[in-house]
Formats: C-alpha cells, sequence, structure tokens
C-alpha cells in the first residue's frame, strides 16, 4: 500500500456490522431470525458472544449466514474462566487460557467465521494495580503468537483489542496494544478498536488510530455511555479522520447489551436504558455511521 496520505484517503472502505448482545444475551439455535433481522438492516457481517455457556449447532448458524451473505466473528464475551490466561504468573494458566480460546477459534472455524478477537491478552475485569512489567508482556506475547498460529492453520484471524484500564491494566491504549502485538510478532495478528473503551485512555482519536497503521482490522463504533454513535462525547471527525487517513478497508460493529431483556446490561454494568429496541438502535447507528461515510467516499 502507498504511504501517500492523499492515496490512503481514497482506499477508505467500510463493512458494518453488529453484535450478537444488541439482540439476545446467549447465542443459540432458536434465534438465528436475528441473522436476518441484522441482514435486513443492512449489517454485512455479525459478531456473536460465545462462551462455556453458549450452545448452538454450528452448522445451522453458518447455513443461515452463508444464505445470508452474512459474514461471522466470534468474541469471549460469554462464560470465560478466569483460569484461563494468557497473563497468568502461573503456567498452567497460561497453558489452560491458550488451549480455551483455542477451542474458540476451532468454533470460528466451524461457522466459517474470519476472525476471533477481544481482550485475549488477559482477562477483562482483572486489574492489577501496577504497571505491567516486561516479563508480563513477554508471556502475554508468547501465548498470542501460539494462538495467532493456531488462528492462521484454522483460517480464523487473531484480533485484540485494548480496553480502558477500569477493565485491564494490560493494554489500554494503540501504542500499548501495538506493543504486545509487535512482540508477538505473527502475520495473523490483528487490532481491533473501541471507541467506548478509547475515551477513557486518549485525546487524539486520530493519533490513536493511526497508531495501528495496517494491523486495524476493525473498530466498535460506541459513544460515551454504549449507546448508538451520535450525539454524545466521541469525537467522530478524529475518528473517521483517522480511518480514511490510514486507508482504512475493515469493519465497523455496532456493540452495546440489550437493556430490555432482564437484568443482562446490568449485570454487564452498564446501568443505563441505552439499547431497549435493537432495531431502532441499529437504524439509529448505522444512518449516523453513513452519514459520516457520505463526506469521505471510498474512491477507486
Amino acid at each position: 500500500m502507498s504511504t501517500n496520505g492523499a492515496d490512503r484517503k481514497r482506499c477508505l472502505k467500510v463493512r458494518l456490522g453488529v453484535h450478537s448482545y444488541l439482540f439476545t444475551e446467549s447465542w443459540s439455535d432458536d434465534v438465528l431470525e436475528i441473522l436476518d433481522t441484522a441482514r435486513g438492516l443492512g449489517a454485512e457481517f455479525m459478531e456473536i458472544g460465545v462462551g462455556d455457556d453458549v450452545q448452538f449447532t454450528p452448522r445451522l448458524t453458518r447455513q443461515r449466514a452463508e444464505a445470508l451473505g452474512l459474514a461471522l466473528c466470534l468474541g469471549p464475551g460469554n462464560v470465560w474462566p478466569l483460569a484461563c490466561d494468557l497473563s497468568s504468573e502461573l503456567a498452567e494458566e497460561r497453558e489452560l487460557g491458550l488451549a480455551w480460546h483455542q477451542r474458540q477459534v476451532d468454533l470460528a472455524a466451524e461457522l466459517g467465521a474470519m476472525a476471533y478477537g477481544g481482550a485475549l491478552y488477559g482477562h477483562p475485569g482483572v486489574v492489577k494495580r501496577r504497571i505491567a512489567p516486561p516479563e508480563e508482556y513477554e508471556r502475554i506475547a508468547e501465548g498470542l503468537h501460539q494462538l495467532a498460529g493456531y488462528g492462521q492453520q484454522r483460517g480464523v484471524l487473531t484480533v485484540v483489542e485494548p480496553m480502558s484500564h477500569f477493565r485491564t491494566h494490560i493494554a489500554n491504549t494503540p501504542q500499548q496494544i501495538m506493543r504486545l502485538v509487535d512482540r508477538a510478532d505473527h502475520p495473523n495478528l490483528r487490532v481491533a478498536l473501541d471507541t467506548y473503551h478509547l475515551l477513557t485512555e486518549v485525546r487524539d482519536f486520530r493519533a490513536a488510530i493511526l497508531a495501528t497503521a495496517a494491523k486495524l482490522w476493525g473498530l466498535h463504533a460506541c459513544e460515551n455511555d454504549r449507546g448508538a454513535p451520535g450525539g454524545g462525547l466521541v469525537p467522530w471527525d478524529q475518528v473517521f479522520a483517522g480511518l480514511a487517513d490510514n486507508g482504512f478497508d475493515g469493519y465497523v460493529l455496532l456493540e452495546s447489551y440489550n437493556s430490555a431483556q432482564g437484568d443482562f446490561a446490568q449485570r454487564r454494568g452498564m446501568f443505563h436504558n441505552v439499547c431497549p429496541d435493537p432495531v431502532a438502535f441499529v437504524r439509529q447507528g448505522f444512518a449516523f455511521l453513513r452519514s459520516q461515510l457520505a463526506l469521505r467516499p471510498a474512491q477507486p
């Protein structure tokens, strides 16, 4: 790819997608119609939350998604045992972590999913009140290298995402996640950014996006309250300027928690009612994102 800024801007391409958590707490064979709904709203891909408590028939989900022309990716958002941790000081827990993530990669391959991603370097919610020492980064990088290699064998990208300092001490900024990616040193490893998490960690969103360079695979487009993008505190002009300058050719995902399904959102730490109607949420979010894209149209 050319390093000329004007050339990169001409390469801006975005595929819009949605997270399963907008519609349901747990993926199952009973909710396959969500794929139809997502495609009908204009989504080109869906991220499905997986974990030890999620049971479904991969063949049925894959067949439905393929029939709709809807791409899939997976993220470890449901039950993920604390002992399964690539950052642990204990070798046996790192081994458990690698094996656990490899099982999710196997599931992704079975689904025909393009990527498996999230805060794979540690365990979201585990925050050690210290700077990550060099040896912690080294063992995480080793685990990520092995996981990315396994994903490459299965045809599934491995994607890592920095999170706010309220969720992890390991990788909060794009610069920190790139340190891990560079140390892991594997061609199958990519980066996703989340505007909700970035809001507490960076001041210059354009610079944050540019820091990920060619490794940027996707963006979770959320407002500061995890609501639909637009009208909040996220500086979207900076976000899309960074994507354009970076020659972004990837995936932008709407992610939040359905706040109309019992206490699902509250158990995920969201105590306000930003997604009582997922269809309205997606329509509003996609309309805003498309309005931003219209200001920076992709060109041949």
